[in-house]
């Protein structure tokens, strides 16, 4: 299949609906395979997530052993996400993709081996979680380059407005189906259906052409590590680009208080890992919705304005969530309903909107960050700067871990997301205003 021609004559600005606009799923078959695959191999691997983060907590009952998840995992996720996107930009991107999916499907069949075996040894999460972490940055680093080659470029804020949703589904039926199977039939059987669901993934790349990556203009070609470098390189002079990823690794460094989840479930909310699930599937409604609702909002022009206004939104949220369990946690909804699984009703039900909130904010952000790197890097180079991209999108939240749970273990549960909410407001409104290339960014001129 030859490249989408970035100047295909396709209508993609005189959208008059407030509805998500379908046309890439219409005029690329492959595309919209990629993203049905992609969807529902997801949708395992955020149940797995949860389901582990369930399973140490209760072997461990400390919030700070989950997160450790994250701090075993990022520095070879990051390692991944630099060399994966060199890989990508050498060789055929369908194979490196499978290939990368094959490992990471491989690690959650060791997930459900372990569970099945009963071999409960924490240090085993540790290691089978940081294999499937790098290989799924490097699947999805490459997946992602891949994109613009099936699309003309005006289509690639509707791409990434029906990545949302795919996001959102994952997310959603992903923690409501690990509480449901962690609570009914075990962990094993939940690794189990990961195993089964991760499938569907390959049948999108399975089914692709060979996507051989396009060379420099200089016809030059680096290798290893050099390939890296060039990658970060180009960065320098990139500042759009450099600008999105700062963006967001502030967002999710300070505002990411998913690590906290069972502890509120044990401890301030009740409800265990009903709620859980309910708090996790709260924030993908809301990307859900917003996705849903892009129709005009993927016509927007100045997308850097855009990025500041959503992430400013989120912190908002995210501070607010971090008041609702601060007031619970005071006695202010202390009262729990027996008829509901001892849980305190109004602190989840306000919990949960301002979950939906911080998800719909969030992913209006991606959109944006997601259209401007995919319009603006030339393909040569797509795969480096995607993979650092994919490591700031995966790693950001880690981090945001680390600072989530290790506060948290020092100080209260609610003040994480509290502090951090608002200092994502502050420090993202000040940084884009002091660079109006990112701020001015016009969607007609891409530029990195």
């Amino acid at each position: 299949m030859p490249a989408a021609d970035p100047a295909d004559p396709v209508d993609a600005t005189a959208r008059s609906s407030h509805l998500i606009d379908l046309t890439p799923l219409r005029v690329s078959p492959a595309f919209a395979r990629l993203w049905a695959g992609n969807t529902l191999s997801g949708i395992g691997a955020v149940m797995t997530n949860i389901a582990v983060a369930l399973h140490i907590y209760d072997l461990t009952q400390s919030t700070f052993m989950v997160s450790l998840v994250a701090w075993f995992s990022l520095v070879p996720m990051v390692a991944a996400g630099l060399y994966g996107g060199a890989i990508a930009d050498r060789f055929d991107r369908r194979a490196v993709a499978l290939i990368a999916s094959v490992v990471a499907w491989f690690s959650t069949v060791c997930l459900a081996t372990v569970a099945w075996g009963r071999f409960e040894a924490v240090w085993a999460f540790y290691v089978i979680t940081t294999v499937n972490a790098v290989a799924a940055t490097v699947a999805s680093a490459t997946r992602q380059a891949i994109t613009p080659r099936l699309l003309p470029v005006v289509l690639l804020p509707q791409a990434a407005a029906l990545n949302g949703i795919s996001m959102g589904v994952m997310v959603t039926l992903g923690p409501a189906v690990a509480g449901l199977l962690v609570a009914r039939v075990g962990y094993p059987w939940t690794y189990t259906t990961d195993v089964i669901l991760f499938v569907f993934g390959f049948l999108g790349l399975w089914t692709l052409p060979s996507i051989q990556p396009e060379r420099a203009p200089d016809g030059h070609l680096v290798h290893g590590i050099e390939a890296v470098r060039h990658g970060l390189r180009y960065l320098r002079d990139a500042p759009n680009i450099r600008m999105s990823f700062v963006v967001d690794i502030v967002a999710m460094t300070f505002g990411q208080p998913i690590v906290l989840f069972p502890a509120v479930g044990a401890i301030v909310l009740g409800g265990g890992a009903m709620t859980v699930g309910l708090l996790t599937a709260a924030y993908a409604v809301g990307g859900i919705a917003s996705s849903l609702l892009s129709g005009r909002l993927t016509a927007i022009r100045r997308q850097g304005r855009a990025i500041r206004t959503a992430i400013a939104s989120y912190g908002l949220a995210i501070a607010g969530l971090g008041v609702v369990l601060g007031v619970t946690t005071l006695g202010g909804w202390s009262v729990r309903s027996p008829d509901f699984a001892d849980v305190s009703v109004p602190g989840l039900a306000a919990s949960c909107l301002c979950l939906v909130w911080a998800g719909a904010s969030d992913n209006v952000s991606m959109i944006f960050r997601t259209t401007i790197l995919q319009a603006a890097v030339p393909d040569a180079i797509r795969g480096r700067i995607q993979g650092i991209s994919t490591v700031v999108v995966t790693g950001g939240p880690r981090l945001g871990q680390m600072f989530a749970g290790t506060l948290a273990a020092v100080t209260v549960t609610w003040l994480p997301p509290f502090a951090g909410g608002l200092l994502v407001v502050a420090v993202v409104w000040v940084w884009v205003g002091r660079v109006p290339s990112f701020r001015d960014y016009d969607a007609l001129d891409p530029r990195p």
